[in-house]
C-alpha cells in the first residue's frame, strides 16, 4: 500500500510515523511534509492548498490512500473532489468541514442538533458584537467565524478585554475574512478535554481522550496558541462521562450530519469544557489535532492504517475495538520566540541526533526546514517531543529530559505541561 500524508507539522510526522509501523505499507509520501517525514518517506513541495495539483501528485503516485492533516483544504473541498475520482481519502467533505471552518455553521448546527454549548450571539455587525458583549458584561468569548490556525478565540473577562477583542477581529481585520462574522458566547467555567472520534458516516469510534495546553505561557498564562503540548490518558474524563460525551455530543452530530445528506467521515474533535460534570462542546475540528496527535500516536497499538481504511469503506463497525497502550503519554512543543505573535526562523537547531528516539520517545518535527545539511526552524511551533511512561509524571520527566539535549535561538516551551493530571 502506498500513503499520501497532506500537511507538514507534528501532527502529519506523528501520523506519518504511525503508518510507517504498518506492515501494510510499502510507501510513504508527503506533500510538503517536514525532514521528520523525509526520513521515513518521500516529500513533494506542493502547497496544502493546492488542490489540483495534489491531486495530480496523488493519481501520478497511483496512491491506495490519502490522509489530510490540515482543516484548510478539507474546508475547500479536497475531500470531495477525491472521492469523486475515485481516490480513498480520509477526512470530511466540504459542508461537514464547516463544524471547523464555520463558527457560525457550528454553533447553529449545535442549537439544531441540541448538542450542549454555551448561547451564543452570532454577530455581523460592530454594533452587534459590542451590543452582545455589554450584555454579558465582558464575561464571554469572542471567536472570529473562520478558518485562524487556531488563534481565532479570545477569552475575555472584562469589557475592555472584549471590545479589544472585537476591534481586532472587526476593524483590525487580524484574520482577515474569516472575521467578517464574529460569535460571542457566554464564558464557561471548568476544566477542557479534546474527545477525538473516527467516524464512516455512521459508526464511530472514539479515541482515547487528551487535554491540550492552548496558551503560551505557563499557568496558562497569555495568549492561545495552535497548543503548546498535550496528554493522555485524561483522569478528568472517565468511561462514565465518556460514555455521556459520545451520547450527548458525537452521536448527535454525526446523525445531524447524515441527516443533511453529508455523511461526517473522517476524524471529528471535540473541544470539550465539564461544568458541573456536564460536557459543553467549545468547538469542533474536522482532523486531528495539534498537538494532541502525537500522544494518541504513542499510545495507539491497533493498527491506524487498519482504521482509516474502515473507516472510508464504511466498515468500522467491523472493528470490534481500537486498542491502546496501558503507558500514559505527554508532548512538549518547542516553539520560536516571540510565537505566536512574530516570530524569527532560520535558527540551526542542535542536539536532536543526541535523544534516542523509540518507541517511547520521538521528536516530531512541526516547523523545521533542511538548509546546507542542518535542521533549521520554520514556523512558530518547531518540535514535539513526546514521551510515554507508566504515569504522566514519568512520560514528563522523559520528555523534559530529551529537551534538555535540543536547543536552538529563542526556544522556548511551557514548563508545566501535563500539571493538571499530576495535581489529581
Amino acid at each position: 500500500m502506498k500513503v499520501l500524508i497532506i500537511g507538514s507539522g507534528g501532527r502529519e510526522h506523528a501520523i506519518a510515523w504511525k503508518i510507517s509501523k504498518s506492515d501494510r505499507v510499502k510507501k510513504i509520501y508527503a506533500a510538503p511534509g517536514n525532514p521528520g517525514i523525509g526520513e521515513i518517506g518521500e516529500c513533494f513541495e506542493i502547497n496544502t492548498n493546492d488542490i489540483k495539483s495534489l491531486f495530480k501528485l496523488a493519481k501520478h503516485l497511483c496512491v491506495d490512500l490519502v490522509v489530510v492533516g490540515p482543516e484548510q483544504p478539507l474546508a475547500e473541498g479536497i475531500s470531495d473532489l477525491f472521492r469523486k475520482e475515485g481516490i480513498p481519502i480520509f477526512g470530511p467533505g466540504k459542508i461537514a468541514a464547516q463544524l471547523e471552518s464555520s463558527k457560525v455553521f457550528s454553533k447553529s448546527f449545535m442549537a439544531q442538533c441540541n448538542v450542549p454549548t454555551a448561547p451564543f450571539d452570532i454577530c455581523s455587525t460592530l454594533k452587534e458584537a459590542i451590543s452582545a458583549i455589554e450584555k454579558r458584561n465582558g464575561r464571554c468569548a469572542v471567536k472570529a467565524d473562520g478558518l485562524a490556525a487556531g488563534k481565532g478565540v479570545f477569552v475575555c473577562k472584562s469589557l475592555l478585554d472584549a471590545k479589544h477583542a472585537v476591534n481586532s477581529i472587526m476593524i483590525d481585520r487580524k484574520f482577515g475574512n474569516s472575521g467578517n462574522t464574529v460569535v460571542v458566547e457566554d464564558l464557561l467555567q471548568g476544566e477542557e478535554a479534546s474527545i477525538l472520534a473516527v467516524s464512516d458516516g455512521e459508526y464511530i469510534h472514539l479515541l482515547e481522550p487528551t487535554q491540550d495546553h492552548k496558551a503560551i505561557f505557563d499557568g496558562d498564562a497569555g495568549p492561545n496558541t495552535g497548543g503548546m503540548g498535550a496528554y493522555s490518558p485524561v483522569p478528568l474524563i472517565n468511561n462514565a462521562k465518556l460514555a455521556k460525551i459520545k451520547q450527548l455530543i458525537v452521536n448527535p452530530v454525526i446523525q445531524g450530519m447524515q441527516a443533511m445528506g453529508h455523511p461526517f467521515i473522517g476524524l471529528l474533535y471535540a473541544g470539550i469544557m465539564m461544568v458541573n460534570d456536564e460536557p459543553q462542546v467549545l468547538e469542533f475540528n474536522v482532523r486531528f489535532g495539534d498537538p494532541e496527535t502525537q500522544p494518541i500516536m504513542l499510545r495507539l497499538e491497533t493498527d491506524l492504517v487498519d482504521i482509516i481504511e474502515k473507516a472510508i469503506t464504511k466498515k468500522l463497525k467491523d472493528l470490534p475495538s481500537i486498542e491502546w497502550s496501558e503507558k500514559a503519554s505527554l508532548c512538549v512543543v518547542l516553539a520560536s520566540e516571540g510565537y505566536p505573535g512574530s516570530y524569527k526562523t532560520g535558527e540551526i537547531i542542535t542536539g536532536l541526533t543526541s535523544v534516542d528516539t523509540s518507541d517511547d520517545l520521538m521528536v516530531f518535527h512541526a516547523g523545521t526546514k533542511i538548509k546546507n545539511k542542518s535542521i533549521i526552524t520554520a514556523g512558530g511551533r518547531v518540535l514535539g517531543v513526546t514521551g510515554r511512561g507508566t504515569t504522566i509524571s514519568e512520560a514528563r520527566n522523559t520528555v523534559y529530559t530529551a529537551i534538555s539535549q535540543i536547543s536552538f535561538n529563542g526556544c522556548h516551551y511551557r514548563k508545566d505541561i501535563g500539571w493538571r493530571a499530576i495535581a489529581k
